[in-house]
C-alpha cells in the first residue's frame, strides 16, 4: 500500500462513501451500482482504483464479483500502521463531516434495503426444498443436539477457523463467537449466497466467504488452526482427498471436527441427495484421518433418528510432507449445513 495511490484514490467522493460502506460489509459491484446509483462501468471502475491502491480487493463468485476492504483484516497489507490510520481518518471524517456522514447514512440505508433482499432469497430457496429438506431431516436426530455435541467436542478458543462446505454457514454462525476469525468455503455460489445472508451482520473483518473445492483448497498450507465438515464428507467420491487437504491447511497441533453418518443402508439418498457415500465406520474414519496426519481421538454417537450422527475429531500432528495431488476429475460437491 503506497501513500500517493492511496491519497488519489480516496480524492473523489464516490470511492469515499464506497470505502464507508465496505467497512460494514462484503458487496458485490452490482449491490454497489444500487446504493450509490450510479452506471456498472462507473462503479466497477471506482472499485478498480481502490484495488490497485491497496484499499479493497475483488473475488469472484460465479458471475458476479464481490468486493470487500483491505482495511478489514483482507490481504497482504492488513495489520499495517497506514491501513489501520486510513481506516480511523475515514471512520473520523463520518464523525466530523456533516454533509459525509450524512451522505453515510443515506447510503447505509439503502443498504439495509440489500441486507433485507438478500435474506429474501435465501428464504425463497428454502421454500423451494423445504420439503426435500423436512424428508432428510426426519431421517436424523435433533440438530440442536448435534450442535451441541459439536460445541462440546471441540471445546472452547477456536482461533483462525475453517468451516468447509459452509453450505448454509449454520455451523460459521454456531462457532463465531468461539472463534478468532472465520473462513466459511463453499463450491456453490447458491450455497455461499445463503450463508452470505446469515453472516451479514458479523464483523466483516472477521468473517470471509470463499468459493473453492474442498479437494483443492485455495489456502497456503498450515494457517488454520480448527478445520469442521459439517455433513459434508458423504458427498466425496475421495474423502481420503478432502482430508489430505484439510491437513494440509491445519496448523501443528489444530483440529478438525467431522459431522457425519454412521453406516446405513438408506440407498435412496445417493439419488435423492447426491450422497456418494453411505457413511463412515469409526475403524475407517480413523485410518483417513491417521493417513491425513491427524491423531484420532475417541469419537461421539447422536442417535435418536433413523441415522446415526457421528462426531469426529483429531489433532494435526507435525507437518509432514504433502501427498502428490490426486488426478483431476474428482466430485464437484456442493454441501448443506441445514
Amino acid at each position: 500500500m503506497q501513500i500517493e495511490s492511496l491519497l488519489r484514490a480516496l480524492s473523489d467522493p464516490s470511492r469515499l462513501r464506497i470505502m464507508r460502506l465496505l467497512a460494514s460489509m462484503e458487496l458485490a459491484v452490482g449491490e454497489i451500482v444500487q446504493v450509490l446509483g450510479q452506471s456498472q462501468p462507473r462503479i466497477s471502475r471506482h472499485v478498480k482504483i481502490l484495488c490497485d491502491a491497496g484499499l479493497a480487493e475483488r473475488h469472484r463468485e460465479g458471475s458476479w464479483v464481490y468486493v470487500r476492504s483491505r482495511l478489514n483484516g483482507h490481504g497482504s497489507a492488513p495489520g499495517s500502521a497506514l491501513a489501520a490510520t486510513t481506516a480511523a481518518l475515514l471512520s473520523a471524517a463520518e464523525q466530523d463531516d456533516s454533509a459525509f456522514a450524512a451522505q453515510c447514512a443515506a447510503d447505509r440505508a439503502r443498504l439495509a434495503a440489500i441486507r433485507a433482499a438478500r435474506a429474501a432469497r435465501a428464504a425463497d430457496y428454502f421454500a423451494a426444498r423445504a420439503v426435500e429438506w423436512d424428508q432428510l431431516r426426519d431421517l436424523l436426530c435433533d440438530p440442536v443436539r448435534v450442535e451441541q455435541e459439536l460445541c462440546l467436542a471441540l471445546g472452547g478458543d477456536l482461533g483462525v477457523l475453517l468451516d468447509i462446505g459452509t453450505g448454509t454457514g449454520r455451523i460459521a454462525e454456531l462457532l463465531f463467537a468461539r472463534a478468532a476469525h472465520v473462513t466459511a468455503l463453499d463450491r456453490s455460489h447458491d450455497m455461499l449466497a445463503l450463508a452470505r445472508a446469515r453472516l451479514q451482520d458479523f464483523p466483516p473483518e472477521r468473517v470471509e466467504l470463499v468459493q473453492g473445492d474442498f479437494t483443492a483448497l485455495p489456502f497456503a498450507d498450515a494457517v488454520f488452526d480448527t478445520v469442521t465438515l459439517h455433513q459434508v464428507l458423504h458427498y466425496a467420491q475421495m474423502p481420503e482427498r478432502a482430508l489430505d487437504e484439510a491437513a494440509r491447511v491445519t496448523r501443528p497441533g489444530g483440529r478438525i471436527a467431522i459431522v457425519d453418518l454412521a453406516p446405513h443402508g438408506r440407498e435412496e439418498l445417493r439419488d435423492v441427495h447426491a450422497h456418494a457415500r453411505l457413511g463412515f465406520a469409526d475403524e475407517a474414519m480413523a485410518h483417513m484421518l491417521a493417513e491425513a496426519g491427524f491423531a484420532p481421538h475417541v469419537p461421539r454417537t447422536l442417535d435418536g433418528g433413523d441415522l446415526t450422527i457421528k462426531v469426529w475429531t483429531a489433532t494435526r500432528g507435525a507437518l509432514s510432507a504433502r501427498k502428490q495431488p490426486m488426478p483431476s476429475g474428482s466430485a464437484q460437491i456442493p454441501s448443506l449445513s441445514l
